[in-house]
């Protein structure tokens, strides 16, 4: 029997994360991954579904063309297939690179579906590992709610999860899309761009639930605009045949479709757990902010316990589990984790929104500056969108942070540090902030949290 300091479970963002921390503090270790390392997030989500939005990126510039003076001759078109190939070998690129950082550190992995025995022993393979410490890592899938008619649809693959839309053979004509979340936007974004027509049905009363209100209804009309048709306060009853059938205003309604894409949500992977007897809540692994479970020396991090779905959080969660392991006392504080949708334009936020804010009675100020008035934003012609910073009252400490706008995903960073040294506008307005740039419109943000906005 193979023993170890740790053994993970999942090779996902958190869990090889976790197993190369580990390692490289003189941890011997164990990864376990049924698939190919790199989880979900590499292989079937975040990487693949970027390297997708870009193609379709290029594509609607492509046909905006003589909005920049450029001139083409000729029809222009896309190959899905080569769309498809380019997505492919990004991901192997990243896989493969994941493997090799794995091996130069010392991480010793298991390809097959492991199983937990006990606290300290894992079976996989017909081999038993076992450890002083475990960490659970085993992600998410999505759900397929039971509608009537979806299941059937799922099975002869007219419905689909994010997974299978990935490796559809070509763009749907028709693509209705069940869930306004993050991958139903980020999906309708790509098929929209590409020239499906693309309809959303969202139960909830608006897309992205998790974002900021204005941010919120600002997309909306930047995707209505779009041409994608969004039906919110909408439930799906039904799949019949290619008809969607779906209640809205109390009024039965339907939607042909080519192909159905079901991004309702993802449920915890806690299969194979059952020996841990682990505390259990709405299906996921119950963690404090050191990610311990209820059950010692056993950690649980990333998806499967439910907190924040996103690869990065899942893969700071092995960071910290890993240093509480070495003894050091690290913590998690969730409100600083960023979230971010990358449509087109993107959404990113950190922090509170305002609607949260309110709910805690907190008081603050709302500063906000569209990308409208912003040099770099109008040089580049993506002039939708704005910055909103969200202020103490008292010593405009940054709360939160929310910005609709191209490259969005890259500009949150700066605002994730100035929580994490629990700055204030003042810094941040302090700073010079290189013209012309779009990180501008968050220099400006702040003055108007302070004082007033320059160029506005």
């Amino acid at each position: 029997m193979k023993t170890y300091d740790i053994v993970v479970l999942g090779g996902g963002p958190g869990g090889y994360v976790a197993a190369i921390k580990a390692a490289q503090n003189n941890l011997k270790v164990a990864l376990v991954e049924k698939e190919v390392v790199g989880g979900i997030c590499l292989n079937h989500g975040c990487i693949p579904t970027k390297t997708l939005l870009k193609n379709a990126k290029v594509y609607k510039t492509l046909n905006h063309a003589k909005d920049y003076g450029v001139t083409i001759d000729g029809n222009i078109g896309f190959d899905w297939t080569q769309m498809l190939k380019r997505k492919n070998l990004v991901v192997k690129k990243l896989t493969t690179g994941v493997a090799g950082l794995l091996k130069k550190n010392g991480v010793e992995v298991f390809n097959g579906l492991g199983k937990v025995v006990a606290k300290n022993k894992v079976e996989v393979n017909g081999e038993t590992l076992e450890c002083k410490n475990l960490i659970l890592a085993t992600g998410a899938s999505p759900i397929v709610p039971p509608i009537d008619g979806l299941k059937d649809a799922y099975e002869k693959g007219f419905a689909r999860t994010s997974r299978e839309m990935l490796q559809i053979e070509e763009a749907p004509k028709n693509l209705v899309i069940i869930g306004g979340g993050v991958i139903g936007v980020e999906f309708a974004t790509i098929f929209s761009s590409l020239g499906s027509k693309v309809t959303i049905i969202e139960k909830l009363d608006g897309i992205v639930p998790m974002m900021d209100d204005d941010i919120r209804t600002q997309y909306t009309k930047i995707l209505k605009r779009e041409g994608i048709e969004i039906f919110v306060n909408a439930e799906v009853k039904a799949v019949k045949g290619k008809d969607v059938v779906y209640l809205l205003d109390g009024k039965e309604e339907k939607v042909k479709a080519d192909s159905i894409l079901v991004s309702v949500g993802m449920k915890a992977n806690s299969q194979g757990l059952e020996a841990l007897n682990l505390k259990m809540e709405r299906g996921a692994i119950v963690t404090d902010e050191r990610l311990k479970t209820s059950v010692p020396n056993v950690y649980a991090i990333g998806d499967v316990n439910g907190k924040y779905m996103l690869a990065h959080v899942a893969s700071h969660e092995g960071i910290v589990a890993v240093e509480n392991i070495l003894g050091h006392d690290k913590k998690m504080n969730y409100n600083r984790m960023p979230n971010a949708v990358y449509g087109s334009p993107e959404i990113a936020s950190v922090g509170y929104t305002e609607k949260e804010l309110k709910e805690k009675g907190i008081t603050y100020k709302a500063s906000t500056f569209p990308l409208l008035a912003s040099g770099k934003a109008l040089a580049d012609n993506e002039k939708d969108g704005f910055v909103k910073l969200l202020v103490s009252d008292k010593y405009k400490e940054i709360l939160g942070a929310h910005i609709l706008a191209y490259n969005a995903s890259d500009l949150i960073a700066e605002l994730g540090v100035t929580m994490e040294l629990e700055g204030t506008a003042y810094e941040v307005a302090n700073t010079v902030h290189p013209h012309p740039t779009l990180s501008e419109v968050i220099m400006e943000a702040a003055h108007g949290a302070v004082d007033k906005p320059i160029h506005i």
